[in-house]
């Protein structure tokens, strides 16, 4: 794909959501970074259900750890390997107050440090919390990088390297967003909605899946 279709891909998504942001609902950028680490291999819908009960209760680390790790898994055992992730949570909170004061740190080591925290946690925090240019490849993304031949390649570290050197400067910040939110949306795993989708025709996948005849 040459840079102009790139542009204008962006251009368009811009143009369409010009102020994309995370679906997970959070306040402080701790708040951000225990929804992410409670999203893996779980909806945003089931993430939000969780927080939204226990945020008013407990949305500091201290207040996690005075909660309890069983009270803490009570509140998000409706979310997948909750245990494992009540786990993290606790360890997470405990290393935040005993090495960073309380603080989500602004810096890539010290958040993939964290229990449950890999790289691409660590992307979204940066980018939706402190405003860095980070893209967090999940599912989705890959799947829009390679479809599309935006970005293609063979595993998560190699599109995201790719987006990075593609994506241009001015669309860096808000390209993760505007790439989760197409594959989530149009440019779905199964059966993409190419007659729906406003890059359709900038888009190099051969397979285009034809409108529905009631559509």
């Amino acid at each position: 794909m040459n840079p102009a279709k790139r542009q204008e891909i962006f251009r368009r998504l811009r143009e369409a959501n010009p102020k994309p942001t995370t679906e997970l609902e959070y306040t402080t950028p701790f708040e951000l970074l225990i929804a992410v680490l409670l999203s893996a291999q779980a909806t945003d819908v089931g993430v939000n259900k969780a927080t939204r009960r226990l945020y008013p209760v407990a949305n500091t680390p201290q207040a996690i750890l005075d909660l309890g790790l069983d009270e803490l898994m009570g509140y998000i055992q409706t979310i997948g390997l909750y245990r494992t992730k009540a786990k993290n949570v606790m360890a997470t909170c405990r290393i935040l107050i005993d090495q960073y004061g309380g603080e989500v740190p602004h810096d890539r080591e010290a958040l993939e440090s964290l229990p449950g925290v890999g790289r691409k946690t660590a992307n979204v925090v940066l980018n939706t919390a402190f405003g860095d240019p980070t893209i967090a490849v999940d599912t989705h993304i890959f799947r829009v990088s390679n479809r599309t031949k935006l970005a293609p390649g063979k595993n998560v570290d190699i599109v995201e390297q790719k987006l990075l050197k593609f994506v241009p400067k001015e669309f860096l910040q808000d390209a993760h967003h505007w790439l989760i939110l197409h594959g989530r949306y149009t440019c779905i795993a199964r059966k993409p909605l190419c007659w729906n989708c406003l890059i359709a025709d900038l888009c190099e996948y051969k397979a285009k899946t034809p409108a529905p005849a009631n559509a």
